[in-house]
Protein backbone atom coordinates (compact mmCIF):
# COMPACT_ATOMS: atom_id res chain seq x y z
CA UNK A 1 0.00 0.00 0.00
CA UNK A 2 1.43 3.33 -1.08
CA UNK A 3 1.65 5.95 1.62
CA UNK A 4 3.06 9.46 1.76
CA UNK A 5 2.89 10.97 5.22
CA UNK A 6 3.70 14.65 5.65
CA UNK A 7 4.60 16.19 8.98
CA UNK A 8 6.05 19.38 10.43
CA UNK A 9 3.38 21.90 9.61
CA UNK A 10 2.30 24.33 12.32
CA UNK A 11 1.64 27.96 13.12
CA UNK A 12 4.72 30.15 12.82
CA UNK A 13 5.38 33.89 12.79
CA UNK A 14 6.49 35.69 9.66
CA UNK A 15 10.23 35.45 9.24
CA UNK A 16 10.36 32.09 10.96
CA UNK A 17 11.37 28.68 9.70
CA UNK A 18 9.86 25.23 9.41
CA UNK A 19 11.03 21.90 8.09
CA UNK A 20 8.45 19.65 6.52
CA UNK A 21 9.06 15.93 6.16
CA UNK A 22 7.36 13.37 3.97
CA UNK A 23 7.86 9.69 4.72
CA UNK A 24 7.15 7.34 1.83
CA UNK A 25 6.33 3.66 1.75
CA UNK A 26 4.83 1.09 -0.58
CA UNK A 27 6.77 2.03 -3.72
CA UNK A 28 10.38 2.29 -4.87
CA UNK A 29 11.07 5.76 -3.52
CA UNK A 30 14.56 6.03 -5.00
CA UNK A 31 13.21 5.83 -8.56
CA UNK A 32 10.69 8.65 -8.23
CA UNK A 33 11.08 12.40 -8.43
CA UNK A 34 9.53 13.96 -5.34
CA UNK A 35 7.68 17.23 -5.32
CA UNK A 36 6.09 19.61 -2.87
CA UNK A 37 2.89 21.45 -3.70
CA UNK A 38 0.71 23.77 -1.69
CA UNK A 39 -2.89 24.84 -1.71
CA UNK A 40 -4.27 27.93 -0.04
CA UNK A 41 -8.00 28.32 0.69
CA UNK A 42 -9.92 29.12 -2.47
CA UNK A 43 -6.90 28.62 -4.71
CA UNK A 44 -5.64 25.87 -6.95
CA UNK A 45 -2.90 23.55 -5.84
CA UNK A 46 0.42 25.01 -6.94
CA UNK A 47 3.87 23.61 -7.49
CA UNK A 48 6.55 24.56 -4.97
CA UNK A 49 9.63 22.40 -5.55
CA UNK A 50 10.80 19.12 -7.04
CA UNK A 51 13.88 16.98 -6.62
CA UNK A 52 15.13 14.36 -9.05
CA UNK A 53 15.28 10.76 -7.82
CA UNK A 54 19.09 11.09 -7.65
CA UNK A 55 18.93 14.32 -5.71
CA UNK A 56 21.18 15.96 -8.28
CA UNK A 57 18.59 18.19 -9.92
CA UNK A 58 16.18 20.54 -8.21
CA UNK A 59 13.66 23.11 -9.37
CA UNK A 60 11.68 25.73 -7.45
CA UNK A 61 8.83 28.06 -8.17
CA UNK A 62 10.16 31.62 -8.32
CA UNK A 63 8.28 32.75 -5.22
CA UNK A 64 10.25 30.42 -2.92
CA UNK A 65 13.71 30.55 -4.52
CA UNK A 66 16.33 31.49 -1.97
CA UNK A 67 13.99 30.75 0.94
CA UNK A 68 13.00 27.08 0.57
CA UNK A 69 15.26 24.06 0.14
CA UNK A 70 14.11 20.62 -0.95
CA UNK A 71 16.19 17.56 -0.13
CA UNK A 72 15.79 13.82 0.10
CA UNK A 73 17.26 10.84 1.87
CA UNK A 74 16.74 7.73 -0.22
CA UNK A 75 17.99 5.51 2.60
CA UNK A 76 15.14 6.79 4.77
CA UNK A 77 12.54 7.09 2.01
CA UNK A 78 11.98 10.67 3.07
CA UNK A 79 11.83 14.02 1.34
CA UNK A 80 12.16 17.34 3.18
CA UNK A 81 11.25 20.95 2.60
CA UNK A 82 13.20 23.47 4.65
CA UNK A 83 11.31 26.75 4.66
CA UNK A 84 13.02 29.92 5.86
CA UNK A 85 11.97 33.56 5.92
CA UNK A 86 8.35 32.51 5.87
CA UNK A 87 5.73 34.99 4.73
CA UNK A 88 1.97 35.10 5.35
CA UNK A 89 1.43 34.27 1.69
CA UNK A 90 3.15 30.93 2.30
CA UNK A 91 0.13 29.87 4.35
CA UNK A 92 -1.34 26.74 2.79
CA UNK A 93 -1.72 23.01 3.09
CA UNK A 94 1.53 21.50 1.85
CA UNK A 95 1.49 18.20 -0.02
CA UNK A 96 4.27 15.90 -1.08
CA UNK A 97 3.90 13.82 -4.21
CA UNK A 98 5.79 11.26 -6.27
CA UNK A 99 6.32 11.33 -10.01
CA UNK A 100 8.03 9.10 -12.55
CA UNK A 101 8.73 12.19 -14.65
CA UNK A 102 11.97 13.99 -14.00
CA UNK A 103 11.39 17.41 -12.41
CA UNK A 104 7.65 17.46 -13.07
CA UNK A 105 5.91 20.69 -12.08
CA UNK A 106 2.27 19.96 -12.83
CA UNK A 107 -0.25 18.16 -10.67
CA UNK A 108 -1.21 15.75 -13.42
CA UNK A 109 2.28 14.32 -13.67
CA UNK A 110 2.30 13.07 -10.10
CA UNK A 111 1.20 9.55 -9.35
CA UNK A 112 1.07 9.44 -5.56
CA UNK A 113 -0.01 12.11 -3.07
CA UNK A 114 0.05 12.61 0.65
CA UNK A 115 -2.80 14.01 2.73
CA UNK A 116 -1.06 17.30 3.43
CA UNK A 117 0.16 19.26 6.42
CA UNK A 118 -1.07 22.74 7.37
CA UNK A 119 1.39 25.61 7.46
CA UNK A 120 0.10 28.90 8.83
CA UNK A 121 2.29 32.00 8.86
CA UNK A 122 1.06 34.86 11.00
CA UNK A 123 1.99 38.46 10.30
Amino acid sequence: QVQLLESGGRLVQAGGSLRLSCAASGFTFSTYAMGWFRQAPGKEREFVAVIHWSGHSIYYVDSVKGRFTISRDNAKNTVYLQMNSLKPEDTAVYYCAASLMELATTVGHYRYWGQGTQVTVSS
